[in-house]
């Protein structure tokens, strides 16, 4: 036995001198604590394995909560950073560095994106970073480098920043399957030892807190008592991985302190009736009321205070447990719902408690869309026996859907990403991949339907695109896919009226543009030169795109009538006009037009004189004249002008395709002398008998009154 506590204050070199650590070796003490951002379980499973039992490793979700842990310098701190699990992953190293200078960081980063993770964390302090999936052999060889780097920080720590580190029960995770501190056959453990609770997830077994360890994390008087190991009370909490191979990641149990201290049954009351005072009631480690009060009725079965001290204890706890639970704090409540079991394990509400924490933990795992870590609670809360059957299946059914709903819609998400992208077909990583993947998962999902008709649009918009270019073989390549993709006939028949109406609006806006062409180039007199800017150019497109347009007809006659004038007017100059004969013939001139023509061609030079266009238009004579207004905007900046024009004069005295030549200055007077020329009247122009058509060119002036 050894004698109980002495009140006395102890030194630190006190609690590690021989006498305190008589009777059992040293407890194996981690060189470096590790704190570990991540979510995944599987990630925590493989770097305990990598480290294997060289350091336990705390598993937080953000940087805020692993903030806390780094501070001590106590040992050498060790943060490890999940980089998929972490959106800011520079803010987050900075804070580590500005919070935790002493603290050595690795990060691990998917393949894809770890250059990114390197420009992000350049200049950041960062000791390393290494890929995932984890490499052991390099992740050994880099741990051991941060733990001498971690080590070398905590040696040159200001002295500000060492601070004694509390003792977190239940917080750390285990590298091997579980680690048990060596006990002697009396019960007796080492004194002044610090130790890690390991939490081995298939062992579930905890090690005890020597009270000796209380005394030098803290420096405070406490009992140099032994402690003995005794089975940890298991209730849910943050996540955790077990360290077998291929078994499944469980959420940790918190260890509530079941240190029994030996001792005087008297002085341990005494001690309780002081921590009740103090209300220190589970806290600090191997201090605190539930300590002394279960040390108290383990060494005396029989006594009333002892198990009243319990009963009190435990009410404490159950109003903790009640605002902890309300709060939304899970992992203070499982810890704290750990201790209300060790403080009375037979209380009927220790199983209402656990049900209502794994009801609130599950719900907000679902809502987070933590599904992995849900259905691990689910699986812990089966093991518990505090939840009923019907409850536990009814969660795991409402996981599956959602587990399904949540691949339904990566797949989804995929499926649109890739048509997007314009990836269609023809890879393992295309939009037609994906949709049959999510047809096989989920053939009914709104989903799956909305991807599949997604698909098809877009398989017919190619469709679409290579009927306008005029390629079948492709039309007919997309329309199979649209097909593959689930297209009915009831598809194909308005992919078809949508093609036909397309093509027709493509046919009549060809059509308008090439009617427009054509009587621009026809009012200028370019009946069939240039030989592909001319009238006659645009006329046989026209005919080409629409043949049966009532305007290609009316276009040809015109034409025709064009060509006729101006073989009439060749001849009478003499010239020959077979050139314009023929292309009127062509455009469907009738036969009398021509032969009067060629009449007119073939006559006798001493019968016909030729006479010049300018001769024919000396000989016209004007019936009606119409001044041009002049423009009140050029009237009010003085300017004066001129207008160069040319028309035609047609055989009943009208000037028609009157356009305009030259204009100084340009556009100032353009429309003020078109509408002025064609007011103008003249008497017809009479050659051997037959009216003719003449040329004209004049320029109308406009100056300003004096």
């Amino acid at each position: 036995m050894v004698n109980a506590a002495s009140p006395a204050p102890r030194t630190r070199a006190a609690a590690s001198t021989p006498e305190a650590t008589a009777g059992s070796a040293p407890a194996p003490v981690p060189a470096v604590d590790v704190t570990a951002i991540t979510t995944r379980d599987d990630f925590l499973l493989e770097l305990g394995q990598t480290l294997g039992g060289q350091a336990a490793v705390r598993p937080v979700e953000t940087i805020d909560a692993a903030l806390p842990h780094l501070s001590s310098t106590r040992r050498a701190q060790l943060l490890v950073i999940d980089a998929r699990c972490v959106s800011e992953l520079r803010a987050a190293a900075d804070a580590a560095h500005a919070e935790a200078p002493h603290a050595a960081l690795l990060v691990f980063a998917e393949a894809a994106g770890e250059a990114q993770a390197g420009a992000a964390l350049k200049g950041s302090g960062v000791f390393a970073l290494l890929p995932l999936p984890l490499d052991v052999r390099k992740t050994q060889a880099v741990f051991e480098g941060a733990v001498v780097e971690a080590r070398r920080r905590k040696d040159s720590a200001p002295a500000d920043r060492l601070q004694a580190a509390k003792l977190s029960i239940g917080a750390f995770r285990p590298a091997a399957a579980s680690a048990v501190a060596s006990q002697s056959d009396d019960g007796d453990s080492t004194t002044g030892s610090r130790k890690f609770l390991l939490i081995g997830g298939a062992a579930a077994a905890a090690v005890a807190v020597a009270a000796g360890a209380w005394f030098f994390m803290h420096g405070k008087a406490g009992p140099a008592a032994q402690t003995a190991p005794v089975a940890s009370v298991a209730s849910p909490a943050a996540p955790a991985v077990t360290t077998d191979t291929g078994a499944a990641a469980e959420p940790a149990a918190p260890v509530a302190d079941t240190s029994i201290i030996k001792g005087k049954v008297d002085e341990l009351l005494e001690k309780a009736r002081l921590a009740m005072h103090e209300r220190r009631y589970t806290e600090p480690a191997a201090d605190n009321a539930l300590v002394y009060f279960r040390s108290a009725a383990a060494a005396d079965a029989s006594n009333g205070e002892a198990r009243d001290g319990l009963q009190r204890v435990a009410a404490v706890l159950a109003g903790r447990f009640e605002e902890s639970l309300g709060a939304g704090r899970f992992d203070e409540a499982a810890l704290t719902l750990a201790n209300f079991r060790a403080a009375t394990p037979t209380d009927p509400r220790a199983d209402a408690f656990t049900q209502r924490l794994f009801v609130a933990q599950i719900a907000r795992a679902t809502a987070d869309g933590s599904l992995d870590r849900a259905s691990a609670l689910v699986r812990q809360a089966q093991q518990s026996g505090a939840v009923p059957a019907e409850q536990i299946a009814r969660w795991r059914t409402e996981l599956a859907r959602r587990q399904e709903d949540t691949r339904v819609q990566h797949l989804a998400g995929l499926v649109a990403d890739r048509i997007h992208d314009g990836k269609l077909t023809d890879s393992d990583d295309s939009a037609k991949t994906y949709a049959h993947q999510l047809s096989a998962l989920a053939p009914g999902n709104p989903a799956t339907v909305r991807a599949e008709h997604d698909l098809m649009e877009a398989d017919l918009r190619k469709a679409h695109d290579a009927a306008a270019a005029r390629n079948p073989a492709d039309q007919d390549r997309w329309l199979n896919e649209a097909r593959d993709a689930g297209m009915k006939p009831a598809d194909l028949a308005a992919f078809q009226h949508e093609l036909a109406n397309s093509r027709q609006k493509a046919s009549l806006a060809e059509g308008e543009r090439l009617a427009q062409l054509f009587r621009d180039r026809l009012g200028s007199g370019a009946l069939t030169d240039p030989a592909q800017d001319s009238a006659a150019y645009y006329l046989t497109q026209a005919q080409t795109n629409s043949p049966n347009d009532p305007a290609v007809a009316q276009g040809s006659h015109d034409l025709a009538g064009k060509l006729l004038d101006r073989a009439r007017v060749a001849a009478l100059a003499g010239k020959s006009g077979d050139a314009d004969i023929a292309a009127a013939r062509h455009w469907g001139a009738d036969a009398a037009s021509i032969s009067a023509v060629q009449q007119l061609q073939n006559k006798p030079q001493a019968q016909t004189p030729a006479i010049s266009t300018a001769a024919l238009a000396a000989k016209l004579k004007q019936t009606r004249s119409a001044a041009p207004e002049y423009p009140q905007s050029a009237l009010s900046h003085q300017i004066a002008g001129s207008v160069v024009l040319m028309y035609t004069v047609d055989t009943s005295g009208m000037p028609r395709d009157v356009h305009v030549i030259e204009s100084t200055p340009p556009g100032v007077f353009d429309s003020a002398a078109v509408a002025a020329v064609r007011r103008w009247r003249y008497a017809p122009t009479v050659v051997n008998g037959t009216a003719v058509e003449v040329p004209v060119r004049t320029q109308v002036r406009f100056e300003l009154p004096k």
